[in-house]
Formats: structure tokens, sequence, C-alpha cells
């Protein structure tokens, strides 16, 4: 297992994680299978924003006397009334819910204390204003939880909490049909078919721009919604109208900028094994670009995704790298000096090209690597 650092927060999270809503179904006894083969595979973040009880309880006893081994993302908001889970701002239903979460969970802090499901821009202001806030900023100062995080599926509403100031990582919905789709505050518009059938072509912009903001900020993005609620394995489902694997979405998900881990949901140990077999995947079962190409809708014509098809360079130029600090350098006024250094830092840059247009013959969607080198130059990064 690889681990990489949340933003800023000083964690070190595992890339394959565990969203734990599946869990809820189970029995205790299924649940504590399924987390001991997540630990022994080395996965070392979960997040529990279920209210239920039962399986809060379930969790606990599962990590009982290994505590210290897992990063929690836990949520305020997500109640439990009458039986059924309820999104909430109400004070008085948010903190005995908190304090719940904190006790089944056999607990005295979240690592990552998550402001629970925030899809409309008026809701995020209220929240940030007002009292919920206050409560989530006394907790942090108390030591009940480490950082102050948020969920959305909002681009819009992420790229608030980006630049905030108060928000520290996102947990956002990362894949490659929701990265063609622009902000909504409806959900149910990411997951239907209309939202496909026109005028889509590559990441759209607000995507884009949450992902840079994300880097430039130090605001790391943990993963929900990686497989697309499982639509992307199936190609009479998937918007694309072909399938891709756990491993190419894993893959697809990890190449965005500032994304830290996808949080997969597992109902068996086979489950999380089929997760984890993306760290020893070979390049070709990772390969999402040369699907998504061929795909009969919606491909990602000219767009680098990152997705390092075009390697190997015989200069030894990381492409996808070089790429990625140029898309996130040119969508801002000056470029930021973490950009600078992170190319400094290269062994072999786009000043090194030699065009020889291997690169161009093997990317999946046609971009043109050479002039991008060129525009890199232009740059003068180094």
């Amino acid at each position: 297992m690889r681990y990489r650092a949340l933003g800023n927060t000083g964690l070190m999270v595992s890339e394959i994680g565990l969203g734990a809503e599946w869990l809820e179904r189970h029995s205790a006894e299924e649940v504590k299978a399924v987390i001991d083969c997540c630990e022994a595979q080395g996965i070392n973040i979960l997040d529990c924003w279920m209210p239920e009880p039962k399986v809060r309880s379930n969790i606990g006893a599962a990590i009982a006397g290994k505590r210290e081994r897992w990063i929690i993302q836990g949520h305020f908001g997500s109640t439990w009334q009458d039986g059924q889970y309820v999104r909430t701002r109400d004070m008085d239903k948010v903190v005995p819910a908190f304090e719940d979460l904190l006790e089944r969970l056999g607990t005295g802090y979240i690592d990552l204390g998550m402001i629970h499901f925030v899809d409309e821009e008026a809701e995020f202001h209220r929240i940030m204003e007002g009292e919920f806030l206050a409560y989530v900023k006394e907790q942090k100062a108390k030591g009940v939880i480490r950082h102050i995080g948020m969920s959305t599926h909002n681009p819009r509403v992420g790229i608030l909490a980006a630049l905030s100031g108060e928000i520290e990582m996102l947990l956002f919905s990362v894949n490659p049909a929701f990265d063609l789709l622009p902000a909504t505050e409806d959900m149910e518009q990411y997951f239907s078919e209309e939202s496909y059938e026109v005028g889509l072509g590559g990441i759209h912009p607000d995507r884009a721009e949450l992902y840079r903001l994300c880097e430039q900020r130090g605001v790391g993005i943990t993963v929900m919604k990686g497989y697309a609620g499982g639509r992307l394995f199936s190609g009479s489902t998937s918007p694309f109208g072909v399938a891709l694997t756990p491993v190419q979405c894993i893959h697809y998900a990890l190449t965005r900028p500032a994304v830290a881990s996808i949080l997969a949901g597992y109902d068996t140990p086979e489950h999380v094994l089929a997760a984890a077999a993306y760290e020893t995947a070979s390049e070709e079962e990772r390969d999402y670009a040369s699907t998504l190409a061929g795909a009969p809708r919606h491909a990602y014509a000219g767009q680098c995704t990152y997705c390092g098809h075009c390697a190997p360079c015989p200069k030894g130029i990381d492409i996808a790298m070089v790429n990625k600090l140029y898309d996130l350098a040119v969508m801002q006024p000056q470029v930021p000096q973490s950009i600078r250094a992170h190319y400094q830092a290269l062994t072999a840059r786009a000043e090194d090209c030699i065009a020889c247009g291997n690169c161009e013959k093997r990317c999946p969607f046609g971009v043109p690597v050479i002039q991008r080198m060129e525009k890199v130059k232009e740059l003068r990064l180094l």
C-alpha cells in the first residue's frame, strides 16, 4: 500500500480507503472481517457518515484496541431520527449525534471532522456564518477533532470551501463521468442519463478549477462515488457505453490533483482485495484512457487526463506530471512558486524534449504533446 499526504493536514493516508456505508447491511462478524482485511492490506483511513446506531457500534467493536492505526472521517449533521437517516443543521440534533458517534466508535477524538453533505451554495454560507461552524471549531479547539473537513458533490461549493481558509480537506465525488458535468445542487443530476446526452467533452471547468485550488492551497481530497455507484462497471449503465474496472476507476481518481485517497465501499473481504489490487496492477490494467478513448460516447478528445499512457519518454520526462503542472500554472494570473518548485525538482523537463513524437503516437486522446512541451518552455519555469 502506498500513502499520500492529505493536503496540509500532516496526515499520511492510504491511497485506497474504506467508505463504510455498505457495512450497514452486515453483521458484526462480517463488519469485522472486512475491517480486518482492510488492515491486512494497509488501509488506514475510513469514513463513517452513517448515523445508524448498529453499524457505528459494529465498526467501533472491529477497531477496538487498534484505534490509533485508523484515520477516521466522522460527520457533523448526519443524524438518526425515528429510525432513519436525516441530514440536519439543527444543533439540538447535531450535537448528540456526534457525541453518539464518538461513543459507539469507542474513541475520544475524530481525525477529520466533516461538515456533512453541503451541496447548496446558500447553505454553505449559512453554515460558515452561523452556530454550526462555531460548534465544529469549538470541537477542534478542544482536540475532539483534529482537522475540519466538508463533504460535497458540488464543485462550486468545494471551491468556496477551498477559498474559505477554514476547511482543511474535502470528501468529494470523483470519477470520469461526473467530471464531465457542470456544478449542480441536485446530486441526482450526476446519475441521470439525460445529463450525458449532449454537449459534453472533457473535464468541466468547474471541476478543473476545484482541483487547481485544492492543489494550490493544500486542501486535500478524499474521494467518494469513485465508481459512480457501480454504474461504470457495465456498458449498459455507463454513460460512456463501455465498462470500466475498479482498478481503472481508482487510477482515474488518484491521478486528479490534490487527491490523496479513494474511499471505496466493501461488502466482503473479496471486495477489499479487488480494490487493493490496484497497488500491484500493471499499467495495462490501470489504463482507463484507452477504454474511454474507444468509447462510443463522450471521449476526452484532445485533453490530457494525466493517465501516463504517453510513457516511456526516451529522455525520461514524466510527461503526465509536466502536463499537470502546466495546466495548474496557466489557470492563474501568475505561476505560483510551489508549481515552479515542483517543476524544478523533476529529473527531466520539457526543455529536454527532443520532439520524437512517440508520446503522441501512444496518447489515446490525441493530445498534441510536443506543442504542449513548447508551451511549458515558454512559461520559463526554470
